[in-house]
């Protein structure tokens, strides 16, 4: 027998129950003096609450419009094409050929040429526009008609004059405001003018009368 493996355990055996022993007394003494209470208190499990989550009532179900449905157009009713008559083309023109007599010669004249005319006269000079103060130097003033002179009438005139061979061959009246009140006391005046021959040419010039009813 070995005696020294026996001593071995008997020292682990007291070892134990000396530990075993101390952890009674502590426990002990942590009940009496209100320790261990604390401490239990303080381990004595937290009450949890478990919070529910709040559910949303669900949403409404969306309302769907159908499409409006496709109207299509009908189609066009079948019109039978119009019966088309080809009418037989025409016989072709006759043609009528004419077989021209032959051209006869020319007949030559053998007469003489005319004599010539005579010859023709040349143009007369286009008549020369001058002043009426140069050609007619001597003048006669028109005189103021009673008519106009009874109305108070005052007036304007405006003549054009032909000269040749010193000598008034024409008065036009070309302006007169007011018309029939100073055209006869013009043209009888200007036939009296004494003028300057020019020789064969015609002269014309324009004078203008005024007239002032006083």
């Amino acid at each position: 027998m070995d005696y020294s493996k026996r001593s071995a355990d008997s020292g682990r055996r007291f070892t134990g129950m000396v530990v075993v022993g101390a952890l009674h007394l502590a426990v002990g003494y942590l009940a009496v003096s209100g320790v261990g209470k604390t401490i239990i208190e303080r381990i004595k499990p937290t009450e949890t609450k478990v919070i529910e989550e709040v559910k949303l009532p669900p949403p409404p179900p969306e309302i769907v419009t159908p499409p409006p449905p496709k109207l299509e157009a009908p189609p066009p009713p079948y019109i039978p094409p119009p019966l088309v008559e080809i009418a037989a083309p025409p016989p072709p023109p006759t043609v009528i050929t004419a077989q021209s007599s032959p051209t006869p010669p020319p007949v030559t004249d053998y007469r003489p040429p005319p004599p010539p005319g005579p010859p023709t006269p040349p143009a007369p000079p286009a008549p020369r526009s001058m002043s009426i103060g140069v050609v007619c130097p001597t003048q006669v003033r028109p005189e103021m008609p009673a008519k106009a002179l009874n109305a108070g009438v005052s007036g304007s005139v405006r003549a054009r004059i032909t000269i040749k061979g010193g000598k008034v061959t024409n008065v036009e009246i070309v302006y007169a405001k007011p018309r029939g009140y100073f055209e006869a006391a013009v043209r009888a005046a200007v036939s009296q003018y004494a003028c300057v021959a020019q020789g064969d040419q015609e002269v014309i010039a324009e004078q203008p009368f005024e007239f002032t009813a006083e």
